[in-house]
């Protein structure tokens, strides 16, 4: 199967070993030496419409999605396996 950014950008991402909602992928890390996808990207979402400041966002490395389904994106993550990646 072949996705583009565009079309893996409209699938929500669920955690499996929590049952949660994570969000949708907003972005993708690229190794442009290898030409080889690294990790999927949730950008943080703002707190209380902005003035709070907003969520980490979220880095998933490619090797913990399990599943890319029609609708959804599987990951299995760990408390300790998130990379929240600051700005």
């Amino acid at each position: 199967m072949r996705l583009n950014l565009e079309d893996i950008k409209r699938k929500e991402v669920i955690d499996i070993s929590n049952g949660e909602r994570l969000g949708y992928i907003d972005d993708a890390v690229i190794d442009i030496q290898t030409s080889s996808l690294e990790s999927l990207v949730i950008y943080g979402r703002n707190k209380l419409f902005g003035l709070l400041g907003k969520e980490d966002d979220i880095s998933i490395p490619c090797s913990k999605i399990k599943v890319i389904g029609n609708e959804v994106v599987l990951v299995d993550l760990e408390s300790h396996y998130i990379n929240i990646m600051h700005k």
